[in-house]
């Protein structure tokens, strides 16, 4: 794999959905994702990435799906399949434990946490774009929940938008190994200019980290 790099002033750690009920026992759809989620131990490795963007002083965004209220989308005219699983379960039920941040995701000051999206895009009908681009970042690193449809909808429309995206892979889940298997292997590399491991991306965060602190003592 070539070397990657990144530099703090345009690179971000974009965080999808790091919900209560994604990724903690009594979750909702934990149980859907948790044998996936476990075989490539999932939500550590979401750990480790944040702390390495954290040391680096990456700046880090969150990306989060809308959580359920009462009445959504009873007036719409049309609701698509998978907000009507959304809303059928009500999914991040605001108010609720469910719809909260995993405690080991909580935003820290200065972390943006962008608009609710509805469907799957983090970016679509969100100020996503607009904060990225007043913070100056041009590339993302990418971790959260689910691959073939948050994940994979945030990192197209990510490319579509001009942006240079990291998937780290071992740090997403999905219900299944094929879904997992099409998200990555077939969908994505379309989109991600890099789908890798948690121990490259933190060794090319610390690296760059590294070589950023030379220069700066060298100046």
């Amino acid at each position: 794999m070539t070397q990657l790099s990144y530099d703090k002033n345009d690179t971000a750690l974009l965080v999808v959905d790091p919900y209560n009920d994604f990724i903690s026992e009594g979750g909702k759809i934990w149980p859907r994702i948790k044998a996936v989620a476990e075989a490539n131990n999932c939500v550590p490795h979401m750990q480790q990435v944040l702390h390495a963007a954290r040391a680096a002083e990456l700046r880090v965004f969150y990306a989060m799906h809308h959580r359920y209220r009462a009445g959504d989308y009873e007036s719409w005219k049309y609701v698509a399949p998978v907000q009507r699983r959304a809303w059928q379960a009500k999914s991040f039920e605001f108010g609720t434990w469910r719809g909260e941040f995993r405690a080991e995701f909580v935003p820290e000051p200065g972390e943006i946490v962008a608009s609710e999206h509805w469907c799957s895009s983090g970016f679509a009908n969100t100020d996503l774009d607009l904060q990225l681009k007043r913070h100056g970042i041009q590339r993302l690193i990418v971790i959260g929940l689910i691959a073939h449809t948050c994940i994979e909808a945030t990192v197209r429309f990510a490319a579509e938008l001009g942006y240079d995206v990291t998937v780290v892979k071992d740090a997403i889940a999905d219900y299944s190994d094929e879904m997992m298997h099409a998200a990555l292997t077939i969908n994505m590399p379309n989109y991600a200019s890099a789908i890798v491991t948690t121990t490259e991306v933190v060794a090319s965060i610390s690296a760059s980290t590294f070589v950023a602190s030379a220069a700066e003592l060298a100046d």
